[in-house]
């Protein structure tokens, strides 16, 4: 190194070695270590002894840091923390797995998961993010049934995994040391290269049986790969590292296909594309806040900062207005510049960001004269925390605009009135104290409590109720109070020409749809 020069930059990894006793774990550090410290490989006196790992054992391997993890030059440390694997030692685990970035769940092959090993995966869910799975011993398999064992192994694991956070994780087959623990040193590991790669080295590549260096995105071309078995992939993605992300939900901007029949309904079930996966998705449409239904809107961008209107279906000049709208007295369906999809997938899928999305009902009959395919977006922003429910939606500010209407029963004094009709009897009021109302007669007021048992409650009028107010609510009074003697006599025609009108009480706000203290907001 030359004189004054900085030291080549050096990116460290802590990656947890943990699993059943006897799994192998201490031979794969082993083996895929470059260095190793004073404590590692059951170095002290008493491992040896019993001829099991008691302690943490520390060790390293290096590689080239990859280019997506920064320019210039650099090395990509893994240190390899080995945790012993018997159930006494289960604080030692706990420990280790408290430093470690990355898990390798060690499982040997001959005997899948086992009591610690289960243990271990607690501890790996509790204590990091990310888990590659290690089939270990696999020189114990007949060479025979060595592919389809495992397989069967790996399809076992997958299972096990579907409902942790580490579904869909890397699972990969080694013989950290064929033979045993009394084999030479001379015997190779197996498998441990592409368990070091967690990618695979492209050898040579043909595009229509011409030699090319390189290829892009769209290119069709034929890969030499070292080391894969072909027949053990049907279908995948070859990409570049980190540019695809494994969801469970997601938010796109869509746009209607013209040709689909029928509305496109929040809640409903469509069969979602993906990158190159179709799953069946829920789907919840919103647009921006009425106010803002011209605002331009900044392309493949999604701003959290913002309120968006929830909506019952995706709107178009198809689209009839809601009950809602109409109580309103809006008659025609207004139309935003841009609407949006929250999409929440039965399963998980991997993609790219900002990746074409299309929404399908694939179960319509084929033989029907229909346009199957129902909308088309862009994905926005995907979900990758399988709890995105309690960790992201609460980000989301899509709201609800409740609107509901009563009735004044009486006048109690020039600055408060009883209505009714606004709730049910089995409503806490409580919880709308404070909120604020509008009369019919344009005075506003503030809800100041119940009234009774039946749903009855008090109104007050900061400013005082009007004249003629009181005049029509009093007008009002009598004729109900006549209405309700037992007098059989029909009413002078002029009377009932004359008859007064309710006052009318308003109450609106809205509700975040995903705000789980369910407040009610009023600007």
């Amino acid at each position: 190194m030359a004189a004054g020069s900085a030291p080549p930059r050096v990116l460290n990894v802590n990656v947890g070695v943990l699993g059943h006793i006897d799994s192998g774990k201490t031979a794969l550090a082993r083996a895929l270590s470059t260095t190793g410290s004073t404590a590692a490989f059951d170095r002290a006196p008493q491992s040896r002894a019993r001829g099991i790992t008691l302690d943490l054992g520390f060790s390293c391997l290096r590689t080239a840091l990859p280019p997506q993890l920064g320019p210039g030059p650099g090395e990509l440390q893994f240190t390899l923390v080995d945790c012993p694997g018997h159930a006494s030692l289960i604080r030692t685990i706990i420990g280790g797995a408290q430093i470690i970035d990355l898990m390798m769940l060690v499982i040997d092959v001959t005997k899948g998961m086992q009591t610690q090993s289960a243990e271990c995966l607690v501890i790996g869910q509790i204590a990091c993010q990310k888990m590659v799975v290690v089939l270990n011993k696999i020189d114990l398999l007949p060479e025979a049934k060595r592919q389809s064992a495992i397989e069967k192994m790996t399809k076992k694991m997958q299972k096990t995994l579907e409902n942790t956070k580490f579904c869909g994780c890397p699972i990969v087959a080694v013989a950290a040391k064929p033979g045993g623990p009394e084999a030479p040193e001379s015997e190779n590991p197996l498998g441990v290269s592409e368990l070091i790669e967690v990618t695979k080295k492209v050898k040579s590549m043909q595009m229509f049986h011409t030699p090319v260096t390189y290829a892009m995105q769209g290119d069709r071309v034929g890969i030499c790969v070292t080391q894969f078995d072909p027949k053990l992939l049907e279908r995948g993605l070859i990409c570049t590292p980190e540019s695809l992300h494994t969801i469970h939900a997601a938010i796109i901007s869509l746009k209607k296909i013209q040709y689909y029949r029928g509305a496109l309904q929040t809640k409903a079930k469509f069969h979602i594309t993906v990158g190159h996966e179709t799953v069946m998705g829920r789907v919840m449409f919103f647009s921006p806040a009425p106010a803002d239904f011209n605002e331009e809107i900044k392309e493949n961008v999604f701003d959290f900062d913002k309120d968006y209107l929830y909506q019952e279906e995706y709107l178009s000049t198809d689209s009839k207005p809601s009950e809602e709208n109409k109580e309103n007295g809006q008659s025609e369906i207004q139309l935003p510049k841009q609407q949006w999809a929250l999409l929440e997938f039965e399963k998980p899928v991997t993609c790219p960001k900002l990746c074409l999305v299309i929404g399908s009902k694939l179960d319509t009959d084929i033989h029907a004269n229909t346009c199957r395919l129902a909308f088309h977006g862009v994905l926005l922003q995907g979900m990758e925390d399988k709890n995105y429910a309690e960790t992201f939606l609460p980000k989301l500010k899509v709201y609800k605009q409740k609107h509901k209407e009563g009735q004044v029963e009486r006048v109690m004094d020039d600055y408060s009135v009883i209505g009714r009709s606004l709730f049910k009897k089995e409503t806490n009021i409580q919880i709308f104290v404070g909120l604020k109302v509008q009369l019919s007669t344009g005075e506003e007021g503030i809800i100041d409590g119940g009234f009774g048992q039946s749903g009855k409650f008090k109104i007050r009028i900061p400013g005082g109720l009007k004249p003629e107010t009181k005049t029509l609510l009093s007008a009002a009074s009598k004729k109900k109070s006549k209405a309700g003697k037992a007098d059989t006599n029909k009413e002078d025609e002029s009377s009932k020409n004359d008859s007064a009108q309710p006052v009318t009480i308003t109450l609106l706000f809205k509700r975040y749809v995903f705000d789980t203290q369910k407040k009610m907001i009023q600007s």
